[in-house]
């Protein structure tokens, strides 16, 4: 057995063991993957050592993610938010690199050293804060745009630190050398890729797409991306740099989209590999002797992060509250700080205790960020008394709004759904009142003349003051389930009589929400079957009434004839699939236990799977009864989740 398989055999169980345990403590994988490499490394158990040939494949996990970044590189968007980006984001970097120069200096190191741990410390973790803002619907507030143009900002600052890094590295002598070189290389090669390459890509991308072929497609995508990074690290440069060129070039065709969505299942599996490298390199018994050291870098770190990036909010014209939430999403480290650490590592850049104490400091502060975020509401109430008032005022605003009205509609939600269901309301003489959370939506929708006010609908006091007492109706108009549960409960707390109409994507947590108080459920992608199949009716001739009562006799049966479907290998797989209910057929074979058996005593309704149909000799029967016997050749379609299917078929065919 050739001995790299037993290696990759324990880190693939090891990674899939620990990444499954943070999915479901709601923590980042990343930091699983870091955890991963710190157990099993060489500074720890020791069970997988370190080598070069395993460093240069992580190499290939820091290419496809500087490849999305270029792929994310947009100047329009640049110029839109200039002023966040290069302002706010650019003083940020600056001034974290600044007081780490003069802190190294002042503690007898070289400020060489000071600006590769500025740069590494200055960094914010893009995929921890984004995916936070998006689940807490703040991308769109003023705090979340903000903290998205200063990170958009630190993942191009990544570019030039990359270029840098080798030469600090460099003697004192050699050092002026040795930048002017590295820029000027660097520059020429932008200059080649972006004038000569741009016009070259979109005829080549065009001519590979005529073709049809997803193989062929992929194969091109993989030589751009890899044959620019060889051409830069080729320059003296990184591999890193020529990626994300490669980016930025595709991100100007209208394949981007196409390429992302090819790109993404290497990305993701070669960079779980990098942050596995990375945890390899933690050595817990030097960061155990240096627990004082890695304290003070932690500290300091999150300290100085957090006064700069409020001050300079504050500077920049935000609120209190504002400046607050950034300072508390930005201050801890991010994994473009590991790309940059791994590169001084590999150049010695720096030396092997500061590294440690570095990289334990930045771990410790990224297991920090989804807490800080989690909790920054409940710190910005505390620290910030005018964002008690402010709150106060939107509720009496809104209890002020509905003060005289009667025999309202809440529409919880004004995204699109939300204003056509308002608008038809309205056109029937119907008063509608409608909460959203996202205030820009607010302000222009407010501004219009629209009914709508500020407020999330998930709160019992914003329900409170909407009026629900004098309500006829509430309707979740957007598919998020635990917080239409949320509103369900309020609901059934204060009115339990009130009727409450829910939207949700499918038909997987329709039982939910009915058990929970919804008194119709709006399943998106059922709910356009239903059309579907309304219109074809239509057009085929059946009479308007039989359809209308067709339509009835579905809904009544809550979706039930829609329910479950027979995937395929086209389907793409969510995180739902484990309860989606679903259709499969099961052909009974001339051994199969359940032959001469009733469905009865087959006892399938225990595993929560039915019995939709059998079919015989080419006839189908739907909805058969509980005492039919099955015979050979017949085909049993049931349904039910994956897992309760797997079971059914198992009793079915072996018993």
């Amino acid at each position: 057995m050739h001995e790299a398989l037993p290696v990759a055999l324990i880190l693939l169980g090891s990674v899939v063991a620990v990444v499954v345990l943070f999915r479901r403590l709601s923590m980042p994988a990343i930091l699983g993957y870091l955890l991963v490499g710190a157990v099993i490394g060489p500074g720890a158990l020791g069970i997988v050592s370190a080598t070069e040939e395993q460093r240069y494949l992580a190499e290939f996990g820091v290419v496809f993610l500087m490849f999305s970044v270029g792929l994310e590189f947009s100047l329009p968007q640049l110029m839109a938010m200039r002023r966040t980006v290069f302002g706010f984001g650019g003083l940020q970097v600056a001034i974290v690199l600044a007081v780490a120069a003069v802190v190294a200096l002042a503690a007898g190191q070289t400020w060489q050293t000071g600006l590769i741990v500025g740069g590494v410390l200055a960094m914010s973790s893009t995929a921890i804060v984004s995916k936070t803002l998006s689940e807490q619907a703040q991308l769109h507030t003023p705090a979340g745009r903000q903290i998205m143009g200063v990170l958009l900002f630190q993942d191009l600052a990544v570019i030039p630190l990359l270029v840098f890094i080798p030469a600090l590295a460099l003697p004192p002598d050699a050092l002026a050398g040795a930048m002017g070189i590295a820029l000027g290389k660097a520059a020429v090669v932008l200059a080649l890729v972006l004038f000569i390459g741009q016009k070259a890509m979109r005829p080549l991308f065009n001519l590979v797409a005529r073709q049809k072929s997803s193989e062929l497609f992929v194969l091109f995508v993989l030589l751009v991306t890899l044959g620019l990074a060889w051409l830069t690290e080729l320059a003296g440069l990184s591999l890193a740099l020529g990626s994300f060129l490669a980016g930025m070039l595709i991100s100007e065709t209208e394949y981007r989209y196409q390429v992302e969505d090819y790109i993404k299942p290497f990305r993701d599996v070669l960079l779980g590999f990098f942050f596995v490298t990375i945890g390899m390199l933690l050595a817990p018994s030097v960061v155990v002797s240096q627990w004082k050291l890695v304290a003070l870098v932690l500290v300091a770190l999150l300290a100085l992060k957090f006064v700069v990036i409020f001050g300079l909010a504050r500077a920049f014209d935000n609120e209190k509250p504002t400046a607050l939430r950034c300072a508390l999403a930005l201050a801890p480290a991010g994994e473009f700080g590991f790309v940059l650490l791994a590169l001084a590592g590999k150049e010695s850049a720096l030396d092997a205790q500061t590294l440690q104490v570095v990289l334990a400091a930045a771990l410790l502060s990224m297991v920090l960020t989804p807490l800080l975020m989690a909790k920054s509401e409940r710190i910005v109430l505390y620290f910030v008394e005018s964002e008690w008032t402010q709150r106060a005022m939107a509720l009496h605003q809104l209890a002020v709004k509905t003060m005289a009205t009667q025999g309202h509609v809440i529409v919880c939600g004004y995204g699109r759904s939300g204003q056509a269901l308002s608008r038809f309301l309205e056109r029937e003489g119907i008063q509608v009142i409608a909460l959203d959370a996202d205030p820009e939506r607010v302000r222009q929708a407010a501004a219009a003349g629209d009914s709508v006010v500020y407020g999330d609908a998930s709160r019992r006091e914003v329900l409170a003051a909407a009026a629900i007492s004098r309500a006829v109706a509430v309707v979740v108009s957007f598919a998020d389930t635990p917080k239409a549960l949320s509103i369900l409960a309020h609901v059934r707390e204060m009115r339990p009589e009130l009727p409450v109409i829910v939207r949700t994507w499918d038909d997987t947590d329709v039982g939910k929400l009915r058990e929970a108080g919804a008194a119709e459920i709006v399943a998106e992608v059922v709910e356009g079957s239903l059309m579907l199949a309304t219109q074809t009716m239509m057009l085929l001739g059946v009479p308007m009434n039989r359809v209308l009562r067709r339509l009835r006799e579905v809904r009544s049966e809550r979706y039930h004839l829609m329910s479950g479907f027979f995937p395929g290998a086209t389907d793409t797989e969510t995180e739902s699939d484990s309860v989606q209910r679903r259709l499969r057929s099961v052909m009974v074979g001339p051994s199969a236990a359940c032959v001469g058996h009733t469905l009865e005593s087959m006892n399938l309704d225990a595993m929560d799977v039915e019995v939709t149909a059998v079919r015989r000799q080419g006839v189908r029967e739907t909805n058969p009864s509980s005492g039919m016997r099955l015979r050979e050749n017949d085909i049993v379609v049931l349904m039910g989740t994956q897992e309760a299917l797997a079971k059914a078929e198992m009793r079915i065919l072996q018993g």
